[in-house]
């Protein structure tokens, strides 16, 4: 908690380079800004909804060591948006199962169905479109798909995304508001 950005940059690279003492002091810390970045999505929600922001961490992390994106990782900003995709892609395959069930399939509500619910009903969009739209935003846009994905996804603040992506806060604003725009646009096309 008490470690910069550089540290952990620094403690990613020490792993890649064969250096496995680190681990342990670098999941604790990840997974530590990884509870937040839940946290951060989890406040989206309504008070009272039953998945908690330590489950969808879990998951994460599941996934993120089976795809070694941690060892691969060469600082905190690689390793940010593969922890984003993780997260996000896990409510993905949780809303495709869910709307295949409405669709006939036979399953037991569990508590990401919640969480999707609030979010659709919330943001006014399909899950499954906005990440359609986010695919479409990455080809003409790479850094704006990693400052919706720090903004919106992470809650980070302008500030800290300007830190994370290593350009200035008026990058960061105007990339927002253009990757707002054309998200917006693609979503009404869908």
């Amino acid at each position: 908690m008490n470690q910069s950005p550089q540290d952990v940059s620094m403690l990613l690279r020490e792993l890649g380079s064969g250096n496995e003492s680190v681990r342990e002091q670098l999941f604790e810390q990840l997974q530590s800004e990884l509870r937040q970045m839940a946290s951060a999505l989890m406040r989206r929600e309504r008070a009272d909804h039953t998945l908690q922001a330590t489950a969808l961490v879990n998951e994460a992390c599941v996934r993120l060591l089976d795809s070694d994106a941690i060892g691969n990782a060469t600082d905190r900003r690689y390793f940010f948006a593969a922890a984003n995709r993780a997260m996000r892609q896990i409510l993905i395959d949780h809303a495709r199962k869910r709307n295949a069930a409405k669709r006939g399939g036979d399953y037991e509500r569990g508590s990401l169905d919640v969480v999707l619910d609030n979010f659709e009903t919330s943001n006014g969009c399909n899950f499954e479109d906005l990440n359609a739209s986010l695919d479409v935003l990455e080809k003409e846009s790479p850094r704006q798909r990693e400052v919706v994905e720090l903004r919106f996804f992470s809650g980070l603040s302008i500030p800290e995304t300007a830190e994370v992506l290593g350009v200035s806060e008026g990058t960061v604003e105007r990339d927002w508001r253009l990757a707002r725009a054309k998200l917006y646009q693609f979503l009404k096309e869908e």
